[in-house]
């Protein structure tokens, strides 16, 4: 069972993906030669190349990121929710099989493919999900840089901004914060790759919502990653 830690916050600031197109112009010029042919007579003259004037290319406009809207919904109060234990399957490399404690009223959807579980809360502004069903091969860290990495490659329409990256080195979970586009909105999301007793993870549980939700949606993740247990079969 993975315990909950939650460090401290790094603020950060997302990768704006600078793409710039751009051109040498000028031309090619061969050797010419004036030759004379084997009854003696002298080849026509060629006619003078012509030239053109290079000229500097102008560089595309830096991509700038989109201006997003602010949902004004009311934020999600942590000691409003109720949670109830859930269990269910996920499966790829392997089936595993999950249980952890989540809002009640969130509605259970399986996706597809099967390795992810997703809970929508019922007005479809907040979410839970979890995945499963990979082999235990890597630390919550080594899956919290790769996230990063992935996130830094995206483009700058995606509005990617990093707020924390904290790995428990009690635990051995590690968690990241960020904020991104979504249909135009600023949405919040927190994701954590949960750890076994030897420091390999397990699980990846995340939680979205509006920016003003942050405090609620962390409370839900503690207690779906404090809650969670994963065993494994045959897929």
């Amino acid at each position: 069972m993975a315990g909950r830690g939650v460090g401290r916050v790094l603020l950060g600031s997302g990768l704006l993906v600078v793409t710039l197109l751009g051109g040498a112009g000028g031309y090619g010029a061969g050797r010419l030669t004036n030759s004379t042919e084997a009854g003696g007579a002298a080849a026509m003259p060629l006619a003078p190349a012509t030239t053109t004037a290079q000229t500097t290319p102008t560089p595309s406009p830096t991509p700038t990121p989109p201006k997003l809207a602010l949902d004004d919904s009311e934020p999600l109060r942590a000691d409003e929710i109720e949670y109830r234990t859930r269990a269910f399957t996920v499966t790829s490399v392997v089936a595993s099989h999950v249980s952890l404690r989540v809002p009640e009223r969130w509605e259970m959807v399986q996706l597809v493919p099967p390795k992810d579980m997703r809970f929508n809360e019922p007005e479809r502004k907040r979410a839970v999900r979890v995945q499963g069903g990979f082999t235990i091969n890597r630390s919550p860290a080594e899956s919290l840089s790769v996230r990063i990495d992935q996130l830094k490659a995206l483009t700058v329409d995606k509005a990617i901004t990093i707020k924390s990256d904290v790995v428990d080195p009690k635990s051995g979970d590690a968690t990241l914060a960020y904020t991104y586009a979504d249909r135009g909105y600023l949405k919040y999301a927190v994701i954590r790759w949960v750890a076994n007793p030897k420091k390999l993870c397990i699980l990846e549980i995340a939680v979205t919502g509006l920016p003003q939700d942050r405090a609620a949606l962390l409370a839900v993740l503690d207690e779906a990653s404090g809650s969670a247990t994963r065993s494994d079969s045959p897929a």
